[in-house]
């Protein structure tokens, strides 16, 4: 697993030891970073089930502005990670369980710009931090959550704030979900009409 492009491009991040873990494709990552393009540039990212930290780095080494960090289980290779790629300055680490982290950073008052959120499938976490992230104002206004989920996970929890804006299909296994805010996406149909 590698940056695959911007400032710490071709750095290669550690991968935990002995456990089960299923990071991000590179394909999928390209694609995805593709979608977003230069979108990326001077935001505010959180990463949350953040694994090795392979997308929200991979943000920073794109141009972001800064990225905060969540997964318990891995905050150590994580700032292990972001030291090697020499991103460490604009990264937060939380070595948090990631509901109390979005708990936690939303009763503080912090947004995010873009908001990556890649928790392993099928255990219904994915639908649960959606749910949490819906409840609060974590989602800046023009901002962008990324889920990435199995291919065959298709029930989307009830949402109130946010709406489902693309959809990407990967083989047989992972998709990507698209989500922006409703009232920003009505401002937007608005000025176009």
């Amino acid at each position: 697993m590698r940056i695959i492009t911007g400032s710490a491009r071709g750095a290669k991040l550690k991968t935990p030891k002995g456990q089960d873990t299923r990071p991000t494709a590179d394909r999928v990552k390209e694609s995805l970073f593709n979608i977003l393009g230069r979108m990326v540039e001077g935001r505010k990212v959180l990463d949350i089930f953040a694994g090795t930290g392979n997308l929200g780095l991979e943000a920073l080494s794109r141009g972001a502005e800064s990225a905060v960090l969540v997964d318990k289980a891995t905050a150590s290779l994580i700032s292990e990670n972001a030291r090697h790629t020499h991103l460490a300055g604009k990264a937060e680490v939380m070595g948090a369980d990631v509901y109390a982290a979005i708990s936690r950073l939303a009763g503080v008052g912090r947004s995010f710009s873009l908001i990556f959120c890649d928790p392993p499938y099928h255990k219904g976490l994915w639908e649960r931090a959606l749910s949490a992230i819906d409840a609060s104002d974590l989602l800046a206004y023009e901002g962008i959550l990324v889920v990435e989920h199995g291919a065959d996970e298709n029930e989307y929890p009830e949402l109130r704030n946010l709406q489902l804006a693309l959809n990407k299909r990967y083989g047989h296994t992972t998709q990507l979900s698209f989500f922006q805010r409703k009232d920003y996406l009505q401002a937007c149909e608005e000025a176009e009409s």
